[in-house]
């Protein structure tokens, strides 16, 4: 069986060009650096979103190339959002999710993902994918990081509300996973504990599992009727068998590489803040 066609990019006089890569898990020092960073971003009406596409779009400007943006939004292309990629100076893919009736879905953004997934998938685009929501707030350390990760990285990520701040995430010790940091013990029976923007792994997972000795039964996609909370878990699941197959990233207290603010409707439920970092340590079973 002939090996399928990996898609990468180089820069080469301010542009970016497609290039194909032979199948190979080795790569040397040098390439690591350069390897296509695939950030996916749903785009949904909302008062403040054109703020935070701007933010997510500055802070995406300092990171080093290669960097494809994939914006996906629900049935059509906004002018306001088409304006806003063409002046950030990214390379970017604008898609549009067409759906009659999405009244069942919980998240409309589980669909925009899978939209960019199943364009990762078809084009067989070879780098790093990573779900980036535009209301959380990101270090461009993390982004160098992301290029270190050979199948599937994770970290802990901070969230915020009011003036309390909690930990989720991976306990690491080194690049292990030990077990998961977690302060909603209604989701405790998740299988991971990751959160969507607390984890990024090698695209060719999605369209070459043979190279990763996975069978593939069915695309690699977000279960559209989970319900909330559990999403980034089942997601999860169909990428890794257990916590062996994850490069874990630890960190400092100074180190933070994502916040996320959580507001409105989805904030926790007051009686279950906590000053402390951590409410709930979960072991790796």
């Amino acid at each position: 069986m002939s090996e399928p066609r990996r898609t990468n990019f180089e820069v080469k006089d301010g542009k970016l060009n497609e290039i194909h890569l032979n199948n190979s898990l080795d790569q040397d020092s040098d390439s690591v650096f350069h390897k296509l960073l695939i950030i996916v971003t749903p785009s949904y009406s909302s008062p403040l979103q054109t703020y935070y596409l701007n933010r997510l779009g500055n802070t995406l400007k300092l990171v080093s190339h290669p960097l494809l943006w994939i914006i996906v939004e629900m049935n059509s292309q906004s002018v306001e959002t088409a304006e806003l990629l063409r002046n950030t100076g990214i390379m970017y893919r604008h898609l549009v999710c067409s759906i009659k009736n999405s009244t069942e879905i919980t998240d409309t953004r589980v669909l925009l993902r899978n939209v960019a997934l199943s364009h990762i998938e078809i084009h067989r685009l070879d780098g790093i994918v990573y779900f980036a929501d535009v209301d959380n707030i990101y270090s461009v350390h993390l982004f160098d990081q992301l290029r270190q990760i050979r199948r599937f990285g994770t970290w802990p990520l901070t969230k915020l509300q009011e003036d309390k701040m909690f930990l989720e995430g991976p306990i690491c010790d080194g690049s292990q996973v030990l077990g998961w940091h977690s302060i909603d013990l209604a989701k405790r029976f998740r299988r991971f504990h990751a959160e969507m923007s607390g984890f990024a792994f090698n695209s060719t997972i999605i369209w070459d599992p043979q190279r990763w000795h996975r069978p593939m039964l069915e695309p690699i996609r977000q279960l559209e009727n989970v319900r909330d909370g559990f999403q980034a878990s089942t997601f999860v699941e169909q990428v890794v068998e257990d916590e062996s197959q994850m490069e874990c990233f630890s960190l400092n207290s100074s180190d933070i590489m994502v916040w996320r603010h959580v507001t409105g409707s989805k904030s926790f439920p007051l009686d279950r803040l906590t000053n402390t970092n951590l409410s709930t340590i979960i072991p790796v079973s």
